[in-house]
């Protein structure tokens, strides 16, 4: 039978895990395997592959978890998104994941397709809520299902409370963990954190973190996390900006003491979204104490 995150996370050490894209070009198939075959000796939890907006690298999504689950050592979960799709669609995609034997799944209603920051549009016979997604998977087999936290906020949510009260629903419709966007600023985890609890959801949310390896990076943030880039943070970047050497050692360095901290303040697991490339997450991880794992 097929592990489940649910189960690693349930053996009460941190999980590790990492984020690919599935690829559009012979390129991008080529540094994808190559990245997934040095990430593999790390020994991760589980992996996560993503899903393009509205469906657009859905088969390349699919294959991908299916080459991973059979030709790796490595667990995989399969992204699925609600943009463009109607139920039947759903059904159908949720269909071929079950028939490939994949049982662990990241519900997310997803981007508009083009445009990150442009209007939602619900699909006239889809779903509007990630939540709605969470039940369909749970009527239509046994899967494992993962769904996303946004630590600063969705940038979408009127307010921080909406934002809780709409991940609470996700939970309590049926997911087993969450992920969250990633962040550079721990206190934004550990608010959220806070926050789901007192609302009593206990539901294990996993914090995600990319290293910095240039300042592009950094102009990008706000798009990529949804949360501007903390300022204290900016600050020390800017001095280095000149640098690009510079700018990749204080991100590894900073990368490091933020997954550190996660880890001190007992965060269930750390994701590290990798962009297909291996370096920047294998240079954290071996700075990491990690506790043993059980035979």
């Amino acid at each position: 039978m097929t592990r489940t995150v649910r189960e690693a996370l349930a053996e009460g050490h941190p999980t590790i895990s990492f984020e690919f894209m599935p690829p559009k070009t012979a390129e991008d198939e080529r540094r994808i395997w190559t990245t997934i075959r040095e990430l593999e000796p790390l020994q991760p939890s589980f992996v996560s592959v993503t899903y393009g907006a509205g469906g657009s690298t859905r088969d390349n999504t699919i294959s991908v978890v299916e080459k991973i689950a059979h030709d790796t050592t490595l667990l995989p979960v399969a992204h699925l998104t609600a943009v463009n799709h109607s139920v039947a669609e759903l059904r159908s995609i949720i269909g071929r994941f079950a028939d490939a034997g994949i049982v662990n799944m990241l519900a997310l209603r997803g981007d508009p397709p083009g445009d990150v920051e442009g209007e939602w549009v619900k699909h006239p016979e889809g779903v509007q809520y990630a939540s709605e997604l969470v039940e369909l998977l749970r009527a239509h087999g046994q899967f494992c299902i993962g769904v996303a936290a946004f630590p600063y906020k969705h940038p979408r949510s009127a307010s921080i409370e909406a934002d809780t009260a709409q991940f609470v629903a996700k939970c309590r419709a049926g997911a087993d963990y969450a992920i969250t966007q990633m962040f550079f600023d721990a206190d934004d985890y550990l608010r959220l954190r806070d926050r789901v609890a007192a609302a009593g959801c206990d539901v294990p949310i996993i914090p995600s973190l990319m290293p910095v390896t240039t300042m592009r990076t950094v102009a990008r943030s706000e798009q990529l996390s949804g949360a501007p880039f903390p300022p204290a943070l900016l600050q020390r970047f800017e001095a280095v900006a000149d640098d690009p050497k510079a700018v990749r050692e204080l991100g590894i360095a900073s990368a490091i003491e933020l997954a550190q901290r996660l880890l001190r303040e007992g965060a269930p697991g750390l994701h590290f979204v990798t962009f297909n490339y291996s370096r920047a997450t294998r240079e954290v991880m071996a700075e990491l104490t990690l506790p043993a794992r059980a035979a």
